[in-house]
């Protein structure tokens, strides 16, 4: 921190503060979304913004996704840099053309010759009760697609820091953040230089196992590393999805010799199993136990009071380092050797019966 630099802020306030360091810095950049200028968003994460640098800069749009990256396409293409909000992460998938098959793929395209600056803002994940379409996990998506970059912050700081590298990128950046950690405070150091988006985050230090994570599990799995009894986890924050920084994660370990990846996404298909594989390939000699994915179900996201048996929480992730640790753990009842159930049989597959 930089003394009078460092201010408290919640992590919805330290994004505000990085757009309007932005807005700021750039006259090409401009923020784009609906109900994002007059009343700041759902949010309130443009809150002011539209007050200070006026109705060119910060727009209010039709509700209309698909519209809205098509709209940043074209700005883009004019030399603009535009920020879009997508208000709820289920709103996403109205734009999901665009954004995959025009977004990602004019750079590539054109040779090089047209590149797409644009910052696409999700609020993404579960734990605030939301109705459906409102607390979705939708990164695998982006991730599979190439020429997207896709970041995840965890904290009020890495909230400001990587708005504005997002904003400052030549690349497509979708920015993922989670809603359910907009309240929470700390230190924002709001003089920090720009930093890059791509490396990870050491979190916390730890011996026995690797817990990988990002965005809103980041909090929960610093909680587990205190309460882990009598184990030493070493906590790393992705906080890049794509690409990810696994030169930091396989020296992890490569010391550990276990891996715990918490995320809120569905199993299958989900950024685990990603890091899973690619962990084993790279590091098969040194892992003590395979690697354990803690994660959403792979069901439609439940209603708002089922969702905290969804969402993995200090308990569920404690489970799966007790299981990469070879402890006692809930799957102990389930025979991993026994043969599959036919479809339409009512037997019990953990007893046969």
């Amino acid at each position: 921190m930089t003394g009078t630099a460092a201010e408290t802020l919640t992590f919805g306030k330290a994004i505000n503060a990085g757009l309007r360091a932005a807005l700021a810095e750039d006259p090409r950049v401009l923020l784009m979304g609906e109900d994002i200028g007059r009343l700041g968003g759902v949010f309130r994460i443009t809150d002011g913004l539209q007050d200070e640098f006026g109705e060119d800069r910060v727009v209010d749009t039709p509700l209309a996704e698909s519209g809205i990256m098509g709209t940043a396409v074209g700005l883009a293409y004019r030399g603009y840099r535009p920020v879009v909000e997508i208000q709820f992460d289920g709103f996403v998938y109205p734009s999901f053309d665009q954004i995959v098959s025009q977004v990602a793929k004019l750079f590539h395209r054109t040779h090089g010759a047209v590149t797409m600056p644009i910052t696409i803002r999700i609020p993404f994940g579960g734990g605030i009760g939301s109705p459906e379409h409102h607390s979705e996990s939708p990164e695998a998506y982006f991730v599979h697609t190439a020429g997207l970059r896709v970041v995840s912050p965890s904290t009020p700081q890495e909230g400001f820091d990587l708005i504005r590298a997002a904003v400052a990128s030549n690349d497509p950046v979708v920015y993922l953040e989670p809603k359910r950690r907009y309240h929470d405070k700390a230190p924002v150091d709001l003089a920090a230089p720009l930093r890059p988006m791509g490396p990870a985050a050491l979190a916390t230090e730890g011996s026995d196992v690797t817990l990988v994570t990002y965005g809103p599990l980041v909090k929960t799995c610093l909680q587990a590393a205190e309460a882990a009894d009598g184990a030493s986890l070493e906590v790393i924050d992705l906080r890049s999805l794509s690409p990810i920084d696994f030169g930091l994660i396989e020296s992890s370990v490569r010391k550990t010799g276990r891996l715990v990846i918490a995320h809120e996404a569905s199993r299958t298909g989900g950024l685990g199993a990603e890091i899973a594989a690619t962990v084993t390939e790279r590091c098969f000699h040194w892992l003590e136990h395979a690697p354990v994915r803690v994660t959403g179900f792979d069901i439609p996201y439940p209603p708002a009071k089922l969702e905290h048996h969804h969402v993995p929480d200090l308990d569920r992730i404690l489970d799966g380092v007790d299981r990469a640790l070879g402890r006692p753990h809930s799957l102990d009842s389930l025979d991993p050797f026994a043969a599959p159930v036919p479809l339409g049989s009512t037997s019990d597959p953990t007893t046969g019966a």
